[in-house]
């Protein structure tokens, strides 16, 4: 908790903050970069380049101090959970967090001046370090229940095994760890971090993947969809690089499997809705219930562009027959002449129709794809009744947050 006089201080401050947070955050990257270019290989350069990543730090850090003042309303524990999975796919570390504490203060006093005494100052900086104390020590479980030793290196050599085609701009790779013997395990709905060093010596990028494969195999498996970049963002570095340069044979930098999710939670009846690449916490999740709870009733709501479009739908039949209560429900905005052999599907043209989707008693939904298409379901399913602690929801990058 905060300190009471640093608590009244924030309060009255909060506004302003809220007001200036983007061109705070904005002065706290360049003055951070600045003084530590090799940062750079931490951040996705696609969302500084449009100012998404600014603006995920802006609302974290007033969203925080709001909760601490008792101005929030947002149950901040799977917040925080979400935020740790995240830096410790990244390898974050604790000696980080002086870095980014003082840069961030530090743009606080320019952009708002004389405004900022060291009063204000002094409790700013205690909310930032309550925020950074609760990370450390999440992130600090994370890293010690993945087997990483303290301070020891988050990456580890994988092999790739298998590479498959699976639509026009998707593919899959099939991943093994170079050091021989067989993948860990993981929960469906945990990612991995890739990362690729970039050609002409500009740096390291990383990407989260979710893994799509079945849990339990010798392997894992990533389904990458091409990123092109539209309204000025620019292309996926990453997903062009895994697109276009690896190869079967070739070797890649993994993280551990992390993510707050489980895609299969609960022991009731599933609804698992997606859209585009946000299939394949979805396939894992169908995977792990055909070999663990295969009576288990399950509805797969699919929204892609066309079937032709739809990675992976190939495995959905040999699904289909290992769980008996699975019901498909798939909807393309262009349905013509949709190819489809041995599926028993529900087929829709057009965009997805939450108010379709049955909710039986006890349901536990989990969604996957675009933020505008998870508001769009959650907000429906909310409506309908289902509890918001029953709603998981995937969300890679800037949008870490409820609204």
């Amino acid at each position: 908790m905060l300190t009471e006089s640093s608590a009244a201080i924030v309060t009255a401050t909060l506004p302003v903050v809220r007001a200036h947070g983007e061109a705070i955050t904005g002065r706290f990257y360049q003055r951070m970069f600045d003084a530590h270019p090799d940062l750079l290989d931490l951040f996705n350069r696609g969302n500084q380049a449009t100012g998404a990543q600014k603006a995920a730090l802006a609302s974290a850090v007033v969203a925080y101090a709001a909760h601490l003042t008792g101005d929030g309303g947002m149950p901040w524990g799977p917040v925080l959970d979400r935020i740790a999975h995240k830096h410790a796919s990244l390898g974050i570390t604790a000696t980080q967090y002086p870095i980014v504490g003082r840069h961030l203060l530090a743009a606080v006093a320019e952009v708002l001046g004389d405004g900022v005494t060291p009063e204000v100052a002094a409790a700013w900086d205690e909310v930032y370090w309550l925020l950074a104390c609760e990370l450390i020590a999440r992130e600090a479980r994370l890293y010690a229940g993945a087997g990483v030793p303290e301070g020891g290196p988050v990456w580890r050599d994988w092999r790739v095994t298998g590479r498959t085609r699976e639509s026009a701009d998707v593919v899959s790779l099939t991943l093994a760890p170079a050091g021989g013997g067989a993948a860990p395990g993981f929960t469906p709905g945990r990612y991995v971090s890739v990362a690729v060093d970039l050609d002409g010596g500009r740096g390291q990028q990383i990407r989260q993947y979710s893994l799509s494969g079945r849990p339990g195999a010798d392997q894992w498996r990533i389904t990458v969809k091409r990123v092109r970049g539209e309204g000025g963002a620019p292309d996926g570095m990453v997903s062009g690089h895994l697109h276009d340069r690896v190869a079967v044979g070739d070797t890649l930098r993994l993280s551990p499997a992390f993510g707050e999710v489980d895609a299969a939670g609960g022991d009731g009846p599933l609804l698992l809705v997606s859209a585009g690449i946000g299939l394949t916490p979805a396939m894992a999740a169908l995977a792990h219930l055909a070999d663990r709870d295969p009576g288990r009733r399950v509805t797969l709501a699919h929204a892609d562009r066309a079937a032709e479009a739809h990675a992976l739908r190939h495995e959905l039949p040999a699904l289909q027959q290992q769980l008996p209560n699975l019901a498909l429900h798939l909807w393309y905005l262009d349905a013509a002449g949709a190819d489809l052999p041995g599926l028993k599907a529900e087929v829709s043209a057009g965009l997805i129709d939450p108010d379709r989707l049955a909710l039986p008693a006890g349901v536990t939904a989990h969604l996957c794809g675009p933020v505008a298409f998870m508001n769009l379901v959650r907000a429906n399913l909310l409506r309908r009744g289902v509890p918001g602690e029953r709603i998981a929801y995937e969300v890679f990058g800037p949008g870490m947050l409820p609204g």
